[in-house]
């Protein structure tokens, strides 16, 4: 996210969140990816997403093809309200009551789950008190306007700062937990 707050531009731009990650940053995404057995995912993100790491893990030249592999083995919930049937590898179509589905699959047995969305879907996840952690990437640029990623919590939410590490690349990650 840019530090005013917003994590893409006005039309979805993210021309903005273009830098280079350094090998820090690298291990870090690693150390919270690795215990994660599912991946939620809204429609709208999931379109590109799964897509685009599918040809990342096929494509054996690839120095990120260890994390396409990855993105496209691990299941996957994409929450849709137009979507009915799954074009994609190890995914699942949630049309429901998501607070329902994401409440039954964190009383499952299995590691961590992560979540990857628009504004949109992360906001309503927030909304609905469903965020166990807060790791906020905060870009070293002001947009100024945008998407903003806290825009129909509804209520004032009181979180703990765990953690904050600044990396090489000029990236902060700030871990904030619900209290």
């Amino acid at each position: 996210m840019s530090i005013d707050g917003f994590i893409a531009g006005l039309n979805g731009e993210l021309d903005w969140a273009g830098i280079e990650w350094s090998d820090d940053i690298k291990q870090y995404v690693d150390g919270i990816t690795n215990p994660v057995d599912t991946i939620l995912l809204g429609k709208n993100l999931a379109t590109g997403f799964i897509p685009y790491w599918a040809s990342v893990a096929a494509d054996s030249s690839n120095p990120e093809r260890q994390a396409g592999v990855f993105f496209t083995q691990t299941p996957k919930v994409v929450f849709s309200k137009t979507l009915t049937t799954s074009a994609w590898e190890n995914t699942e179509i949630e049309n429901l009551d998501f607070v329902k589905k994401i409440n039954t699959l964190k009383k499952q047995p299995g590691k961590d789950m992560i979540a990857y969305g628009g504004s949109k879907f992360v906001s309503s996840l927030i909304r609905e008190n469903l965020v166990d952690e807060f790791h906020l990437f905060i870009n070293p640029v002001i947009l100024g306007k945008g998407m903003p990623i806290f825009q129909e919590i509804g209520s004032t939410r009181n979180v703990s700062l765990v953690s904050t590490r600044q990396f090489e690349c000029g990236i902060t990650v700030l871990l904030y937990k619900p209290i």
